[in-house]
Parts: structure tokens; sequence; C-alpha cells
């Protein structure tokens, strides 16, 4: 390898560690929470550090936590995680075309590593195109997943010590990580009514306590945002068809 080929490398790893770091840095709380719980929910220690190491997704490891603490049967538990984690389904998807043709060790690696915070990093389109970018995108990962199981170790440490930090509301956390990752996403009218209907939504069906009410209120937000992007694409098309009517007929 060229010394110019390994400081591109290089380059890149440093790229995803720093584009990374802000969010390895906002879950401090929730990694936390969820370490200190599990040990307040008579989780051995091992048990504790095998949620962050092998589940690897911090609203399931909540959920799920509190849901084995209530000795809840297996099968609700796992139909629980499947819905909270059903949005990888869809995440996968969308990264299907550029990770398709990658070998086996790639996609799999990436894979494990697609939290919500890895997608938000991967909206360019020429994201995991060609091997600087997947090594960019594997870094920018591995760094959040190494953060993520620190964290749940910190808390597993302190989780004897520490009061139940569910009353302190350190789980907003989550709240504001999703904000942040929303947030920059928005750049066209249909993101915009996406996340105004799941907002509205949102807190609508938790005041009534609907169950299931936020994955209800997803896939309505997503309905609302195709509608909008076909009807502004309609409706570019008229304009366009108006303006070389115009162009062919000016008088």
């Amino acid at each position: 390898m060229s010394f110019n080929r390994k400081n591109a490398y290089l380059k890149m790893m440093q790229k995803g560690l720093l584009d990374m770091l802000p969010l390895n840095l906002a879950v401090i709380p929730w990694g936390i929470l969820c370490g200190s719980l599990a040990i307040q929910r008579d989780f051995s220690i091992l048990e504790a550090l095998l949620m962050p190491i092998l589940v690897y997704a911090g609203a399931v490891q909540l959920v799920v936590i509190e849901l084995m603490h209530d000795n809840t049967p297996l099968a609700t538990i796992l139909f629980t995680a499947f819905i909270i984690s059903s949005r990888h389904f869809l995440y996968g998807l969308a990264l299907r075309d550029k990770l398709k043709n990658m070998p086996l060790r790639w996609r799999g690696s990436l894979g494990f590593l697609l939290t919500d915070e890895l997608f938000a990093l991967s909206g360019h389109h020429k994201s995991y195109k060609g091997k600087l970018r997947l090594v960019y995108a594997l870094f920018a990962g591995g760094s959040f997943y190494i953060s993520w199981v620190i964290w749940n170790i910190i808390g597993i440490a302190a989780g004897s010590y520490l009061p139940d930090l569910t009353h302190l509301g350190l789980d907003f956390a989550i709240a504001v990580t999703f904000i942040a990752l929303v947030i920059p996403s928005i750049v066209n009218l249909p993101m915009l009514v996406t996340v105004c209907v799941a907002g509205v939504l949102s807190v609508f069906f938790k005041l009534f306590n609907w169950e299931f009410g936020f994955v209800l209120a997803s896939v309505t937000a997503m309905f609302f945002g195709v509608i909008t992007s076909r009807l502004q694409l309609k409706l570019i098309k008229k304009n366009n068809k108006k303006l070389n009517d115009k162009t062919e007929n000016p008088l």
C-alpha cells in the first residue's frame, strides 16, 4: 500500500471518529441509565454486560430490562423488541443497493453497526461507495459501539450506588439524541410533513396511552410523507409542462 493510499485511509478513519464524536458523547446519560437500570432490576453483572454487547439497541435494552424484571413471557418480550427495532429493517432496505455487492464481511459488520446514528451519517449519495467510504462507516459505527459499551459499563459499575435514574429524567437523552438526528434531515417539504405528523401523533397517542401508538404514528407519518412527495412531483411536472407550452407557443 502506497504512502498516499495509507494516508487517505488514516484520514477517513479520523473523519469517521470525529463525525461520530458528538453522538458518542450525547448518549452518555442514556448508556449509564441502561447499565445502572439492569443492575437495579436484579440482573447479574454478566447479564447486564451482555445487553449492550449483544443487543446493542438502547430503546430495546430499556424496555426489555423492565419486561424481564416483571417476568413477562418470552414471546411478548421478543415481539416487543421486534416492533421497537423494526425501523432497522427500513434502514437496511435503504442501504441495500449500496452494499449488496460488497463482501459478506463488510455487509455483516456494517449491518451490525447500523444504528440510528450511523444511518444519520449515511445520507450522502456517495456513502459506502468505495473502500475509503466503507472504512469511514466502519470506524464511525465502531466508535459508537465501543462508546455505548463503555457508558453501559460505567452504569453497571455505579448501579449499586446510584438511585433509580429513571426518576431523574435521564431517559430524555433518548429524545434529545433523536431530535439531533432528525432535524438536519429536514431538507424538503415531504420530510417536514413526515416529521410534523409523527410528532403530533406521537404526543396524541401518548396522552391517550394507546399501545403501539408510536408505531402507528410512524407509519401514518411515512404515508403522509409519500403522499406529499407525489403531490409535489405532480405539481413540478405540471409547472414544467406549462413552461414548455409557453416556450413552444409564445403567442
